[in-house]
């Protein structure tokens, strides 16, 4: 019944949305459907119509979208490894599949390097971060340009806005790594030591580098806790500095412990725990979000232009188990995933306060996990 309801509810949103000029369209990928869910933002109307649902692979999870917002690519972490390459339809949103090509690991994290020749993955489970080279027709290459061994635990890598430095989250052993990139050549070469440290025990999962190219703030998954670390613009070294909590004492929870690996075990054990997991700023750089998997929570935080300090503004609750969540390219619109949750969430954004507001809601696929947007108006 319930089921039926919520379809009946998804009808009448997408009757209302039907009238929407396209331009802004939504990818959210099931990881247990192997598919990517597409829908469409109507601002006006403040509703998310859901459009077609694309068969990507088993285990489909991380996606990236190309810097001019052409291509879409899509991790599957099941053997054999790989990653997918879209065409986007700028018109309907519609997603064509290119190609598929081989990742060297199972990979917890895809992103692209500004000029969109580049695809940066990194492995969970396999220790590595990756670079694959992205041909003319956006078709990502099967043989990687490099593969670099990690700590335990690499859980994301991000270039700066310059495209000059990359920072991987080195969840298992505590650490952000830094590399200077070589856009022409694709490689990373480490700066310094190659890494600094994180807060001890923190679990450094997700980072979000700042607009205005000061600043790289990182989600703590084990302490729920922003980091800031301010980088050097000439050299790209990052420098610690304060963090900023972000799961309220209301929820009770413990500290976070590392989980094993996909395949390996669901749980370490039945303590309700902190398990942060993704990290968004505002395109203006005023305001920045993370997500709590346990409490099934966003948190908002107000930035501060000139020191890039972080104040706690709100906490609410979202989707169950939400894991992934993306802004809009006009800072309007955040969509919030849910692994358990029958419905992916539109919110907009206060663009003065940063408050979050629950729109409309559409279906969901099983273990609905990353979130894209893209703006083709």
């Amino acid at each position: 019944m319930q089921r039926t309801l919520r379809a009946a509810a998804a009808a009448a949103v997408a009757a209302a949305c039907l009238a929407a000029q396209a331009g802004t369209f939504v990818y959210v990928s099931n990881a247990e459907d192997g598919t990517i869910s597409g829908y469409q933002i109507d601002g006006a109307a403040g509703c998310l119509l859901p459009l077609a649902t694309t068969t990507a692979g088993a285990l489909v999870m991380p996606l990236a979208l190309s810097p001019n917002g052409r291509y879409l690519y899509a991790a599957v972490r099941s053997q054999p490894y790989s990653a997918v390459s879209y065409r986007i339809d700028a018109r309907t949103g519609a997603l064509d599949r290119l190609a598929t090509a081989s990742l060297p690991e199972s990979m917890a994290y895809l992103s692209i390097d500004r000029t969109g020749r580049c695809l940066f993955g990194a492995s969970f489970g396999g220790d590595v971060v990756s670079v694959s080279a992205i041909g003319p027709q956006g078709v990502a290459q099967g043989q990687a340009l490099q593969v670099i061994r990690t700590g335990r635990h690499a859980h994301s890598i991000v270039p700066d806005a310059t495209n000059r430095f990359v920072y991987v989250g080195n969840l298992g052993v505590h650490r952000v790594l830094q590399f200077a990139f070589d856009e022409r050549s694709g490689a990373l070469t480490p700066i310094g030591e190659g890494f600094v440290p994180a807060v001890d025990g923190s679990g450094p999962r997700h980072s979000a580098p700042s607009p205005d190219v000061r600043y790289l703030y990182v989600l703590g998954e084990l302490f729920g806790t922003v980091t800031i670390y301010t980088f050097d613009r000439a050299t790209g070294a990052l420098t610690r500095g304060a963090s900023a909590d972000g799961v309220p004492e209301r929820y009770r929870l413990e500290k976070g412990l590392i989980r094993p690996p996909l395949g390996q075990g669901e749980k370490v054990d039945h303590t309700p725990r902190i398990w942060a997991a993704d990290i968004k700023i505002t395109p203006d750089g005023r305001h920045l979000y993370t997500t709590e998997r346990t409490s099934s929570t966003v948190t908002a935080y107000q930035v501060d232009p000139a020191s890039g300090r972080l104040t706690r503004q709100a906490t609410i609750e979202v989707e169950k188990q939400r894991r992934g969540i993306a802004i809009d390219p006009r800072g309007r619109w955040l969509v919030v995933a849910g692994e358990k949750s029958a419905e992916v969430g539109l919110y907009a954004i206060d663009p003065a306060t940063g408050a979050l507001r629950r729109t409309a809601g559409a279906p969901a696929g099983k273990c609905a996990n990353w979130v894209e947007i893209v703006d083709t108006e």
